[in-house]
């Protein structure tokens, strides 16, 4: 056994550290946090002194056994968990879990892993900061208590099976702020005016008028008035200016960085750069500091130095605007300038690329530009035309590296040709373009992060975690409306002539972008109305800035939950007791069959319309909004259209057709089959000959093409792509094979792959108990029993697993038979009896 043991909280990271430390050392894996607070009860002494009740995990239980028996052989045991708030607490819980003994405990931290690094952190241990651990669990525990309390009353006053979250019901806070915003925007429209011009030398540029017109007729008028007239150069600036680069990448400036270069969700981001770092690739990738070290500087100067030559060096230290930037002492950056590029998988290998350019541009030369602005006057009235260009006179950084905007308004600046004052110019043409304002913009993921730093809400950590949970509890989805088609007039004068023309373009597209559903306005409503003080940005940003505090060793944790608990818990106890409950509902009028309320509101199954209310005589009558449809934008017209459905068209075949709404949208029944309808298809509009048109291309489409081992095989699209199914099982076809044109031998090799790569998966089968343990991903594995899926952590061995030990893993999953039931029974049993 080595002399030293190293923990750290990933394999991977294990595996890269490993090859730099010598045979005296082992480094093994903790699989991140060993001890957390429990599942199933609050787990906080709230009565006392809030102190956490932390347990080791089932499935960490091996580990934990291995690590102690390894620390007890060991001389000296290195604590190498990463260098924030939570490898700092993946410390802590390792020694005292592990009952390590102080005197041979050290704690190391680096922000990237190479040898210098590594080595580095073995020459200065320190102790491990208690300071950072307290900070890591008063957030622990403040978001547990807060999610706890807060989500039994959602349950009673909105809706079964619904949580909340500190930082999270935030993040959805801004989300249904921001749809609002854009339901109760008006456009305003007016007329933008644009010119194309030649010089004397025939070169064409682009100009336009300072100012809208409010009206078409002001416009047109506008137009009239340069029918006839001559234009002439009035003034001509020219002006040196430089651009310099941005700061190299925080969290959150990666994040959005990628979304907007490489179109990657912050989750794949944050995974990718996880991957670079342990691979000793990049420096840590959770920090809000743009501070490069000084041998990084200088790494950087001789690569650009070496590159592009030194005209293009600049080395620059750059100071963060986040108040408490200390969660790393570096900006994400690669860990050696001379590799442009990493031999990685091409997610990682493109991000690597983005972080190299970013942080070598942020040690390049200012770009030196010349910017010229042209003003041009007419002959006929005041207004006067202005032309903008910019010419790079100097590259500099640009020569690497462009940040990019979010602005989807934003132009980019040509160039101009050589004119000077009093040139007289020829006019092409001038249009008058009908415009309109815009709501602000929905959030994209990227753009969340920006606004949830900007205002001071969560840390690097929990950005992707926050974005990611909104979405899996389904308070907030991504867009995926195309938009809708918008008519629009422009004037166009032309040889002396006004011309009118009406044109379209597609506005109000929201894919990718964050929308709020209706659960998460309703629950966002009512925790403002009840729990304003949570869900008040401020008070997030001050309890942020409190974490703070405790971290730099001046707040005491406790002091800081007491005095939060002491007001937050009488509140929860009042609104359970007290509070209405919440559905959402809207009266959109009156039934003119019935004279019975119309509203919407959401109900047992999702929002719904209904018809009547729970005080009349007869049962209200009720009918499913449609997944595109909302409880806060549906219309009278459209919530009374839904209650045509299910509407039965007629028979075809034998079997009645019939077309309806269903979760995932319009759909056409057909006996014992369901055909979706196309996307956009008003269900209440489908007639008899559309709905027997998508039968038979679905009979075609389900049509055997081909029999292998006397079974047929069919060819179908999904939602990930074009498959065959052959034995119920769904096999993808990739783009090697021509769809269309699939060969016999196409097919049969298409199957026996499948069947091959199913045969390897398998590690254990037990046919007569239905039992198998397989294969999964990120060399997992899975215990699998029908519709029972156990996915088992990468620390258990499943080569010598026994059938009882995969049937002891199969109950954990196993639904639990409800004892009231039985009760029931044996009560209604020995009533007969008497």
């Amino acid at each position: 056994m080595p002399k030293n043991l190293v923990i750290v909280e990933s394999p991977a990271k294990a595996k890269t550290i490993e090859k730099f430390l010598g045979k005296d050392f082992k480094v093994e894996s903790s699989f991140g946090h060993i001890a957390d607070l429990p599942s199933k009860e609050l787990g906080v002494d709230v009565e006392g002194d809030f102190k956490p009740k932390y347990q080791v995990s089932k499935d960490k239980k091996d580990v934990v056994k291995k690590l102690k028996e390894l620390a007890k052989k060991a001389e000296t045991v290195w604590l190498a968990s990463d260098e924030d708030r939570e490898g700092e607490a993946i410390a802590w819980h390792l020694a005292e879990t592990l009952g390590l003994d102080k005197a041979k405990t050290k704690r190391i931290v680096f922000h990237e892993i190479t040898k210098s690094a590594i080595n580095k952190a073995i020459e200065n241990p320190r102790g491990i900061d208690y300071d950072l651990v307290d900070a890591q669990q008063a957030r622990r525990v403040l978001d547990r208590i807060v999610g706890y309390e807060l989500s039994p009353v959602l349950w009673r006053k909105v809706k079964g099976g619904l949580s909340a979250g500190r930082v999270q019901s935030v993040s959805v806070r801004l989300i249904v702020e921001r749809e609002r915003e854009i339901i109760d925007f008006t456009p305003q429209a007016s007329y933008r005016i644009d010119a194309e011009f030649s010089n004397e030398d025939g070169q064409t540029f682009k100009a336009k008028l300072p100012k809208n017109f409010a009206t078409k007729e002001e416009a047109y008028q506008f137009l009239e008035t340069n029918a006839k007239a001559s234009f002439k150069v009035s003034d001509l600036e020219k002006k040196p200016a430089k651009k310099s680069p941005a700061a190299p990448f925080t969290t959150s400036t990666l994040q959005q960085e990628a979304s907007r270069k490489l179109g990657f969700s912050v989750s794949r981001t944050m995974s990718n750069a996880q991957r670079l770092y342990e691979a000793g690739l990049i420096t840590y990738m959770r920090t809000d500091s743009v501070n490069l070290s000084d041998e990084a500087r200088k790494g950087a100067q001789a690569e650009i130095e070496d590159a592009y030559g030194s005209k293009f060096s600049k080395p620059r230290n750059y100071k963060g605007k986040s108040k408490g930037a200390q969660e790393a002492h570096e900006a994400i950056r690669p860990t050696d300038f001379k590799l442009h590029t990493a031999d990685v998988e091409r997610d990682q290998a493109r991000l690597y690329d983005l972080i190299w350019k970013r942080a070598i541009a942020s040690q390049m030369s200012d770009a030196q530009l010349e910017r010229t602005n042209v003003k041009i006057e007419a002959s006929t009235h005041n207004e006067t035309f202005s032309a903008n260009g910019e010419v790079i006179t100097f590259e500099g950084f640009l020569k690497v590296y462009l940040e990019g905007t979010d602005d989807e308004d934003t132009e980019q600046e040509g160039m101009l040709p050589a004119m000077k004052v009093n040139e007289t110019l020829l006019n092409s043409y001038i249009t008058a373009t009908e415009r309109f304002s815009r709501a602000p913009y929905r959030y994209t993921e990227a753009s969340l992060v920006k606004q949830l730093e900007e205002l001071g809400i969560g840390r690097p950590s929990t950005y992707a975690p926050t974005i990611s949970t909104i979405q899996n509890r389904n308070y907030v989805e991504k867009g995926s409306n195309e938009g809708e088609v918008r008519e629009y007039s422009q004037l166009l004068l032309q040889e002396g002539k006004v011309t009118d023309k009406q044109l379209s373009e597609k506005v109000n597209s929201d894919k990718g972008k964050l929308v709020p559903t209706d659960i998460g306005m309703i629950v966002t409503d009512f925790l403002v109305n009840h729990f304003g003080n949570i869900l008040d940005y401020n008070f997030t940003a001050k309890v942020e800035a409190d974490f703070d505090e405790i971290a730099e060793g001046k707040e005491d944790w406790t002091k800081m939950m007491k005095e939060f608990y002491k007001s937050f818990h009488p509140r929860v106890e009042d609104v359970q007791e007290n509070a209405d409950r919440e559905s959402g509902e809207r009266v959109l009028g009156t039934d003119p069959k019935t004279g019975k309320q119309v509203s919407v509101r959401l109900g047992k199954f999702g929002p719904m319309v209904q018809i009547g209310t729970v005080d009349d005589e007869e049962k209200p009558q009720f009918a499913s909004l449609s997944p595109d449809q909302q409880l806060t934008t549906i219309t009278y017209e459209e919530a009374m259209e839904l209650f045509k459905l299910p509407k039965q068209l007629g028979t075809y075949e034998g079997e009645t057709i019939e077309v309806n709404n269903g979760r995932f949208g319009p759909y056409v029944k057909f006996g014992k089959k369901y055909i979706s309808l196309p996307k956009g298809t008003n269900p209440t509009d489908v007639e008899m000959d559309q709905a027997v048109e998508l039968i038979k291309e679905k009979q075609k489409a389900d049509a055997p093409i081909y029999t292998y081992k006397e079974l047929p095989v069919q060819k179908g699209k999904g939602r990930f792509g074009p498959f065959i199914k052959w034995n119920n099982m769904f096999i993808n076809v990739n783009k090697k094979y021509d769809w269309d044109n699939l060969s016999d031998s196409d097919i049969v090799e298409l199957i026996e792959d499948k069947i091959q790569k199913e045969k390897d998966k398998l590690i254990h089968h037990w046919e007569e108990e239905g039992i198998r343990v397989e294969k999964a991903r990120w060399g997992r594995h899975n215990v699998i029993k029908g519709k029972v899926k156990v996915e088992l952590p990468k620390t258990v061995d499943v080569s010598e697993m026994t059938l009882e030990e995969a049937k002891a893993h199969i109950e954990t999953k196993a639904p639990k038979k409800k004892a009231a039931a039985k009760k029931k029974t044996t009560k209604k049993k020995t009533a007969t009896k008497k």
